[in-house]
């Protein structure tokens, strides 16, 4: 289990966001709504350890993760909007460099059928400088294919640039991991259909203007 307790974000000298409370329990996905510069990557990037939070706490299992950064870490796989390739690496190299990363196997064999499944298996040799948006993309996704055990997925944008075939696999993939027990939180300014236990939303316009009417 997940939780936030009166989470608040500030940066430089504005406050993004304050007294956002949550709870995420196996099977669920937690939308993050919010128009741009409402703290959306703010949130995630907390959720995900990479910042601290002004005030509030983040707890997983419990206990407050930053008693349990390194254990929590090896329970979650984020993938932000900028996709985090190399791009004088090809893209099995960018899979296995991120498998050896989150300590699982990495041969190519595995690699290979997680780039299958996103339709970028014909890319798996070429650098990732010379991909699409789109190719890159679904490259950064493939990770998830290799991770159905991690409990934990953080996904900042990730139906962007991609086309109607990729969309629907990534359904499917969010939707199988979901009835495994396993949590998804994301952002995402598209119309999607994942099929989860529960459907939470997080709206940070309201926390937003909570603070201007404060």
């Amino acid at each position: 289990m997940l939780e936030a307790l009166r989470l608040e974000c500030t940066r430089g000298d504005r406050r993004l966001f304050s007294d956002l409370s949550f709870r995420l329990s196996g099977g669920q996905l937690l939308r993050v709504a919010g128009a741009n510069g409402s703290g959306k990557t703010s949130l995630l990037r907390i959720m995900c350890g990479l910042v601290s939070p002004s005030a509030g706490e983040l707890r997983w299992q419990g206990r407050p993760i930053r008693a349990e950064r390194e254990e929590y870490s090896r329970n979650l796989v984020f993938i932000g909007h900028l996709n985090a390739l190399k791009d004088d690496l090809t893209a099995l190299e960018n899979l296995q460099i991120a498998a050896a990363l989150g300590g699982m196997p990495a041969d190519a064999g595995r690699m290979l059928a997680g780039l299958d499944r996103f339709g970028v298996a014909h890319c798996a040799e070429l650098p990732a400088k010379v991909l699409s948006q789109g190719q890159r993309r679904r490259v950064a996704l493939a990770r998830l294919a290799l991770t159905p055990a991690v409990p934990l997925w953080i996904l900042d944008e990730p139906f962007s640039a991609l086309d109607v075939g990729a969309v629907v696999e990534l359904e499917r993939l969010l939707a199988s991991h979901l009835a495994s027990g396993g949590m998804v939180v994301l952002t995402t300014h598209q119309e999607v259909q994942v099929v989860a236990h529960a459907i939470l939303r997080v709206d940070l316009d309201l926390h937003t203007a909570a603070l201007q009417a404060a």
